[in-house]
C-alpha cells in the first residue's frame, strides 16, 4: 500500500545573492509519522534559486530518513513549492540555464529514485506560509546573531 506525503518547501536569500535559509514542512494525512515534521537551516550566501533547489534535496533526504528504504520505495510524495522555477524545470517545461542549478537538478532527480513517485507542484505563497515562516525565522536568527 502506498503513502502519499505532501511536502511544502521554500528557500530564500537576503540579497539575491545574499545570506540563505531553506525550509520543509512534511506533513503526513495518515499521521503515520506521527505529526507534520518541520526543517529549517541557514545555508550560508547563494541566490534564490539555488535555496529552492536545496530546501528540496533537504525536503526528500528528511522524508527518506523518516520513512525509511522499504517504506520510501512505496511512498508517493507531492513536492509543493511557490517557485515556479523550479517546480516548471522539474517537470521538463523550462530548461536549467542557471548553471549551478544543473548539479543540483540531478542530486534532487538522483533522490527521487528512492521513490515510488515524486511530483511537483506550483502553489501560492500564502499556501507555502509554513515553510515561508521557516525560512525567514532562520535568517532572522542569523541576522541576529543567535
Amino acid at each position: 500500500m502506498s503513502q502519499k506525503i505532501t511536502i511544502y518547501t521554500d528557500g530564500g536569500a537576503r540579497g539575491n545573492p545574499g545570506p540563505a535559509a531553506i525550509a520543509a514542512v512534511i506533513d503526513d494525512p495518515s499521521d503515520k509519522l506521527g505529526a507534520s515534521k518541520t526543517y529549517a537551516e541557514t545555508i550560508g550566501e547563494t541566490t534564490n534559486n539555488v535555496a529552492e533547489y536545496k530546501a528540496v534535496i533537504l525536503a526528500l533526504k528528511k522524508a527518506k530518513h523518516l520513512l525509511g528504504g522499504e517504506k520510501a520505495e512505496s511512498a508517493e510524495l507531492e513536492i509543493r513549492s511557490d517557485s515556479e522555477l523550479l517546480v516548471n524545470q522539474q517537470n521538463g517545461i523550462y530548461k536549467i540555464k542557471e548553471e549551478g542549478l544543473k548539479d543540483l537538478f540531478i542530486e534532487i532527480w538522483n533522490l527521487k529514485q528512492e521513490f515510488k513517485s515524486v511530483t511537483f507542484t506550483h502553489v501560492r505563497r500564502e499556501e507555502n506560509k509554513s515553510a515561508d515562516k521557516l525560512v525567514n525565522k532562520e535568517l532572522d536568527k542569523k541576522n541576529l546573531g543567535i
